[in-house]
C-alpha cells in the first residue's frame, strides 16, 4: 500500500486456537487498514476468515490479539456493522423494526431505517415481514441494517454466497452505492477472486492455518466494475500469473503430487 495513506486501523492477531486444536487457525496475522478503505479478504476454507471478523466485532476475547484504531478506541466502544454469510433477521419482526432495533431513539424518530430502506429500493416493504421476501431482498434489508449504525468499521461475511449470480451482481452494485452514499471502513470476506476484484480498493491474501497475510494488493482500476467485465478478467490473470507460486502454497492441491505447474485459473477456483 502506499506509505502515504494513515492507517485508522491496526489489526494484530498473535495467536486464535480453537479449543482442542493442536495448531493455531491464525499466527502472526497483522495488516493496517486505512480509514473509508474497501478491503476484500479471500484465503483457502478453514484459514480463519469468519474467526478473524469475530475478532474485529469483539465477538472473540480468547483469541491473543491487539485491534486498536488511531484514535485509542477498540472495537467494543466503536459503532461497527457485521453482515453474515446469511440474513439473520428476526422473524417476527416487520422489515422496519428489523433495523429499527439497531437503533437509538433519536434515529428511529429521525427515520434512519425507513430512509436507508428506501435507498435499498424496500419503501413499499417497510411493514411486511422477513418470510414474505426474496433472499436477494432479506439481503437489503441486513444491508441497510449493518449502514444503520453508521458504522466505523464494516465487516461482510461472503454476504452474496448463496445467491444467483445476476442477483449478487445487483446486490453488490447496491452495496457499493450505499457504501459511496455513507462512506466507512470495509473489511469483505469473498472466496470469489473476481468478486474481490470487482469491490476492493485492496485484496488481502491469507495463507492456510496457521493463517497469516502472504499478499497484498491494491486494486487501481477505475469503478464502476462488472465481475464477468474483460478489466477484471485481465486483472485476476495478471495477478495469478505475476504470483503462481505463492497463491499455487495456498492450493496446494492444484500444484500435484509431482510439482506440476498450476494453472491461474484453478488455482482461483482453490481461494475459497
Amino acid at each position: 500500500m502506499n506509505g502515504a495513506v494513515l492507517s485508522d486501523l491496526s489489526i494484530r492477531v498473535a495467536e486464535k486456537r480453537y479449543p482442542g486444536a493442536v495448531e493455531p487457525a491464525i499466527a502472526g496475522l497483522a495488516f493496517d487498514l486505512p480509514a473509508r478503505q474497501f478491503c476484500c479478504i479471500v484465503g483457502p476454507s478453514g484459514c480463519g476468515k469468519t474467526s478473524l471478523l469475530n475478532i474485529l466485532a469483539g465477538l472473540d476475547r480468547a483469541a491473543r490479539a491487539e485491534v486498536r484504531f488511531a484514535d485509542g478506541s477498540t472495537p467494543a466502544a466503536t459503532p461497527i456493522g457485521y453482515m453474515f454469510q446469511t440474513p439473520r433477521l428476526l422473524p417476527w419482526r416487520t422489515v422496519r423494526d428489523n433495523v429499527r432495533v439497531v437503533l437509538d431513539a433519536a434515529a428511529v424518530a429521525a427515520g434512519r431505517a425507513e430512509r436507508l430502506l428506501d435507498e435499498m429500493g424496500l419503501g413499499a416493504c417497510l411493514d411486511i415481514y422477513p418470510g414474505q421476501l426474496s433472499g436477494g431482498m432479506q439481503r437489503r434489508v441486513a444491508l441497510a441494517r449493518a449502514f444503520a449504525i453508521e458504522p466505523r468499521l464494516l465487516l461482510l461475511d461472503e454476504p452474496f454466497v448463496s445467491l444467483d449470480q445476476p442477483v449478487a451482481e445487483h446486490l453488490r452494485g447496491m452495496l457499493l452505492d450505499l457504501w459511496q452514499r455513507h462512506p466507512t471502513t470495509v473489511l469483505f470476506v469473498t472466496h470469489d477472486l473476481r468478486e474481490a476484484i470487482q469491490l476492493g480498493d485492496r485484496i488481502v491474501f491469507l495463507s492456510r492455518a496457521p493463517s497469516r497475510v502472504i499478499l497484498d494488493v491494491t486494486v487501481d482500476l477505475p469503478r464502476p466494475r462488472h465481475a464477468e467485465g474483460s478489466e477484471v478478467d485481465d486483472f485476476r490473470r495478471s495477478l495469478l500469473a505475476r504470483h503462481r507460486e505463492l497463491l499455487a502454497g495456498v492450493a496446494e492441491s492444484v500444484a500435484g503430487e509431482v510439482g506440476a505447474t498450476p494453472d491461474p485459473s484453478s488455482m482461483e477456483s482453490q481461494l475459497c
